[in-house]
């Protein structure tokens, strides 16, 4: 690993950015110019990231912007890798870093969560009078998660306040303790559960830190973590491997990630590599017929190609319907 040229970075900071359109065109620029890649928002509260780069190009972004007082001690996560994990690079100016729309938005720098080590973290999550809350989104849950960890059923974060206040009864009595990858949707709604009158802690640096802690090594911790950029998946416990995910199409044990191959559907999948091949990377016989189906342009396929392969598919299933 440690030979790798490139390096992806992970990073977020509450903080008053003030004019953050004409910062967002400013750092939009000076990315470029370091040959950058990757997805950026920024808002009057602050700025969070992920970043793609040579090792001296992800350094030189790491110490500008310590050299900044505004983010002087923001902590960066960084994983090695072979190339760019970002095609193209954006910086966009958002109202929100997290996309919450509470009626009431509060500073994380004001109201959060107690933060906890890696190391109490785990010993913490295994406490009967705790209760561990997956922040994340469904689909990054069914990747993996911790052992024993509630599976929200919301698919974008936004959902999750209104799920908390469904399912209240749940949490009653316990310590509510709370994880996302990189900890920033944590920051902000923790705070909000603490308002609604939770007892809440939330793990310090998100899972991307607790996979690398020396210490705790990722444990307890099944399947794989689901990351915004071009890898989609990496691994997180150090000591042993347990697949969580299911296929989309046969409920096997699988973790292998991908969207849809219909840019209107784009429904995020998990699938073994023999099945996305054999469906197309595809989630119904509409996606895969759909005339800017991506899977099919970039596999070269001619209309034959897909119709010998939609054939085998009606042939198999009409045999397991038998």
């Amino acid at each position: 690993m440690e030979n790798q040229d490139y390096r992806v970075l992970l990073y977020y900071q509450y903080v008053t950015i003030e004019d953050p359109e004409q910062f967002s065109k400013d750092h939009l620029k000076f990315c470029n110019e370091l040959g950058l890649k990757g997805r950026i928002l920024v808002a009057e509260e602050g700025i969070n990231g992920t970043v793609s780069g040579t090792v001296e190009a992800t350094q030189a972004y790491m110490d500008a912007m310590h050299a900044d007082e505004r983010f002087a001690e923001m902590p960066f996560k960084v994983d090695a890798a072979d190339d760019h994990a970002f095609q193209k690079m954006h910086v966009r100016h958002r109202p929100e870093l997290v996309t919450l729309r509470l009626e009431d938005n509060h500073n994380p720098n004001d109201i959060t969560g107690e933060h906890l080590e890696p190391k109490d973290w785990m010993e913490q999550m295994q406490r009967e009078d705790t209760i561990v809350l997956d922040a994340r989104n469904d689909y990054e849950y069914d990747l993996g998660h911790f052992r024993g960890a509630v599976r929200p059923d919301v698919e974008t974060f936004k959902d999750l306040p209104d799920w908390v206040r469904d399912n209240q009864e749940m949490f009653e009595g316990k310590k509510v303790m709370m994880y996302c990858t990189g900890g920033i949707r944590c920051e902000k709604f923790s705070g909000w559960m603490m308002k609604e009158g939770f007892e809440v802690a939330q793990l310090k640096g998100g899972i991307a830190t607790y996979g690398k802690d020396p210490e705790v090594k990722g444990q307890l911790w099944d399947g794989q973590m689901f990351v915004f950029d071009d890898r989609l998946t990496v691994p997180v416990n150090q000591v042993e491997h347990t697949i969580v995910g299911e296929d989309y199409f046969t409920g096997e044990p699988a973790e292998h990630f991908a969207n849809c191959g219909n840019p209107d559907c784009d429904r995020r999948m998990i699938m073994t590599e023999e099945n996305e091949h054999k469906y197309m990377r595809s989630c119904s016989h509409e996606c895969r017929t759909h005339p800017r189906n991506r899977y099919v342009e970039e596999h070269g396929l001619s209309e034959g190609d897909v119709q010998a392969r939609l054939n085998q598919i009606e042939e198999e299933d009409s045999v397991e319907k038998a």
